[in-house]
């Protein structure tokens, strides 16, 4: 019996394809959901994979980089000397995707399954274009746009990570070094005060400008309260999967 393994983020689209891929194929294959366990995110994601975990029967495995035990963004930036840039940011190489080809050298699968939504269906090309083409699309094939998944979810009597309800688009670390967006990080500043000024701290300890204001790079000290993107009067999603991206409506803030 082949594998297939789901990469479960702590979000509503990575439970729901995993839900999903057992339905389907639970009965012909093995399926295994793995979790990169990231200590920057929201406390409440442990309580969602747990609840995850329950409702799909199937035990949620951990996966890390054992060049970082602790699974921190913040060691990353600090053994790195780099926090965000072009070419994205390093703790998403070094604790999600190198976190899962370590895992991959150590287990056998055939196909993997991802969170993307009937709406992403231009980042699952990039995707198998830059990455593998053994990826199933469960929620693209079945139409499951990411909203479906929040819904779904609560129906199934599933509550959403407690990041959602503080006005979060995903479930990803509090204070994201690829957000460039001043309407994000005034609301860091304004939910996690204190994770704004671990921000401040370390990026300008490394030169880093991390917000974008009026087309130019500032660092988060110059960034005045209230201030919003042009092309945004609300937040809008920034990805961390097992490649690293900022979409594009948050790029033009």
């Amino acid at each position: 019996m082949s594998t297939i393994v789901v990469w479960f983020s702590c979000g509503a689209a990575s439970a729901t394809a995993a839900k999903k891929t057992i339905e389907i194929y639970g009965k012909t294959h093995e399926i295994r959901v793995v979790n990169n366990p990231i200590a920057e995110e929201h406390p409440d994601n442990k309580r969602f994979l747990n609840d995850v975990q329950d409702w799909l029967g199937v035990k949620i495995e951990s996966c890390i980089n054992p060049k970082y035990p602790d699974s921190s963004c913040e060691s990353v930036w600090s053994g790195r000397k780099y926090m965000s840039g072009i070419k994205g940011s390093p703790c998403t190489q070094e604790l999600k995707k190198k976190a899962r080809q370590y895992w991959e050298s150590k287990n056998e699968y055939s196909h993997l399954v991802l969170g993307f939504t009937y709406d992403e269906i231009k980042r699952h090309e990039r995707f198998i274009l830059t990455e593998r083409s053994n990826v199933i699309p469960v929620l693209i094939d079945l139409k499951i746009t990411k909203k479906d998944c929040f819904d779904y979810l609560l129906s199934e009597g599933i509550k959403l990570p407690a990041i959602y309800d503080l006005g979060y688009p995903n479930a990803n670390c509090i204070g994201c070094v690829k957000a460039t967006s001043p309407t994000y990080w005034n609301h860091v500043r304004q939910t996690f005060p204190d994770v704004f000024q671990k921000r401040l701290e370390q990026s300008k300890g490394l030169g880093v400008k991390l917000v974008r204001y009026k087309g130019e790079r500032i660092f988060l000290d110059q960034l005045p309260e209230g201030a919003k993107g042009k092309a945004m009067k609300n937040l809008k999603q920034v990805e961390c999967g097992l490649f690293c991206e900022e979409l594009d409506e948050a790029r033009r803030g």
